[in-house]
């Protein structure tokens, strides 16, 4: 199966650790979604109890759908890293700067 390599900004800590794709804190979905239009969500974050089998390399960003945000450019993020963690019952992006 053909791969694609693209450079995105890494998940570097993730405190969601009731996701699937938590595992020590780190997040190892392939790529994550952040935002609806106007909350920096992770549209990832997979709540169930146990965590995926395949740990792969730390998360990128895949899109990020916050308009507000001074890092979103074309619904990409650019800055190089950002970490999430939980605001009461949300998982949210914790890099978010509004513009």
């Amino acid at each position: 199966m053909p791969k694609t390599i693209l450079e995105m900004p890494q998940v570097t800590k993730c405190d969601a650790v009731a996701c699937a794709y938590n595992t020590g804190n780190t997040c190892h979905a392939k790529a994550i979604t952040i935002g609806d239009f106007i909350f920096p969500d992770c549209d990832t974050y997979l709540p169930v109890d146990g965590h995926a089998e395949l740990i792969t390399p730390l998360a990128g960003v895949g899109a990020c759908k916050v308009k507000n945000c001074k890092f979103n450019r074309d619904y990409e993020c650019t800055t190089e890293s950002i970490q999430v963690g939980r605001i009461e019952k949300t998982i949210r992006c914790m890099t978010y700067q509004p513009r």
